[in-house]
């Protein structure tokens, strides 16, 4: 059985060195290790509310920026952002804390980074919990043909986003304004009516923004973090975490061995009700017995939008802590 106590120590801040450069991780509690992956346009500190938690639980919770992100190295070239780099990462950072084995838990890319994780590395990742996006197998369509067939006469975000500088100019001038309507438009409390957000798709000659919900800041999101992001972003930019979309169709050629391939780990999923992820990807989800056969739950949250963990913290603590514990 693990120590269980109400007041974990502190969370502590260091950087390990990994093939690729540096990873910076928040590291609090200790016994079976938990690595949290965040998504895009994050940090460590989407999992603030889970390191606590999870520590207090009895395991040691780990939160890193990932590559392209915060305190953690930024290659310049595009290609270092593609998907064997950041598996490469985490298997790096298990070792540079001293483990073999560990869970790893993501939101958003960092789900999709944590399922390939999963895939790639079963010997040292030996469960994965998803929030938001769920597992769908690479299959035979090209990821650039399939987001181009998606947006019609208008160009899926994605899309978008594939030109290196593209995206960086329209976010650069005003990255605190560019954040909060990000979060905003995907927050349950805040967003529009529609069931996929009308952000995620950019007419000819316009910017993503300029559908974004303005002038109103989700419950969860304080002024003081807006700022602490704000200025984390204005340090680093925005292109390494623009990069890992910029590697749609390379991860589709680097996985091509893995076409189909299941996931057999134990796992969890999380979605929120009111995220796009689960509208949009509903085929994913339905088709999780072939493709997560290990999958222990799959949590669907109420009025809860696509920013899970940060929407409702204490019910994915309760989750998480309760699936962490089935597996042992």
């Amino acid at each position: 059985m693990h120590q269980h106590t109400d007041t974990p120590p502190p969370a502590e801040h260091r950087t390990v060195e990994v093939p690729g450069g540096r990873i910076h991780v928040v590291e609090q509690g200790s016994g079976p290790l938990v690595l949290l992956l965040h998504g895009f346009p994050e940090t460590w500190r989407s999992w603030r509310h889970q390191l606590p938690a999870l520590a207090a639980a009895g395991y040691r919770a780990v939160a890193m920026d990932v590559r392209g992100y915060g305190r953690s190295s930024k290659p310049a070239d595009t290609a270092a952002y593609r998907m064997t780099a950041h598996v490469a990462d985490n298997v790096a950072v298990v070792h540079a804390l001293g483990e073999r084995t560990a869970t790893v838990v993501g939101h958003d890319w960092g789900a999709t980074i944590a399922a390939n994780t999963a895939l790639l590395k079963p010997d040292t990742f030996t469960a994965v919990g998803l929030l938001g996006v769920p597992y769908a197998p690479r299959d035979g369509v090209r990821p650039s043909d399939a987001f181009a067939m998606m947006g019609g006469d208008e160009e899926v975000y994605v899309s978008y986003f594939q030109r290196p500088g593209r995206a960086e100019a329209e976010i650069e001038p005003d990255v605190r304004g560019w954040l909060a309507g990000c979060y905003a438009s995907l927050s349950a409390d805040t967003m529009g009516p529609e069931a996929v957000p009308s952000c995620f798709f950019v007419p000819p000659g316009r910017k993503m923004s300029d559908r974004f919900v303005r002038g109103v800041r989700p419950a969860w999101l304080s002024e003081d973090e807006l700022d602490t992001r704000a200025a984390e972003f204005e340090r680093t930019g925005l292109t390494g975490g623009l990069n890992r979309y910029r590697n749609a169709d390379r991860d589709w050629e680097d996985l091509a061995a893995w076409d189909g391939a299941p996931i057999t780990q134990p796992s969890l999923y999380i979605g929120g009700d009111r995220d796009a992820s689960t509208t949009w990807l509903a085929d994913a989800i339905e088709a999780f017995p072939t493709t997560l056969p290990g999958l222990s739950a799959s949590h669907l949250l109420t009025d809860c939008g696509h920013w899970i963990q940060q929407e409702r913290p204490e019910e994915v603590n309760r989750i998480l802590v309760d699936w962490l514990g089935s597996l042992n």
